[in-house]
């Protein structure tokens, strides 16, 4: 049975897939059974550039485990980054930001 949980969020960055970089403005994270990963569910984050037109995305496949493992890594890097460089300007509005 799928879940089709399902977070839209709004980005500003890039991604590599293959040899190229690409500008990514969007990632859907969901939670559902993996197309790759080796396990029943897996938290799935999709990056891609919907302005662009979607083609191309660059996609991971976590265990629920990596993937909170990931979150406070992620949290962590932030938060020491802006205590070392100073917070930096936001670069797409708060209202910017959508779920589903």
């Amino acid at each position: 049975m799928c879940s089709y949980i399902l977070e839209k969020i709004r980005l500003f960055g890039s991604a590599k897939g293959g040899d190229a970089w690409r500008r990514v403005d969007t990632a859907h994270v969901y939670f559902d059974h993996p197309f790759d990963a080796p396990l029943d569910h897996a938290l799935s984050i999709d990056f891609l550039n919907e302005a662009a037109g979607a083609r191309e995305r660059v996609a991971v496949e976590l265990s629920a485990e990596s993937a909170r493992a990931l979150a406070h890594a992620i949290l962590a890097a932030v938060e020491r980054g802006e205590k070392e460089h100073g917070e930096l300007p936001a670069t797409i509005a708060p209202e910017g930001m959508f779920h589903y």
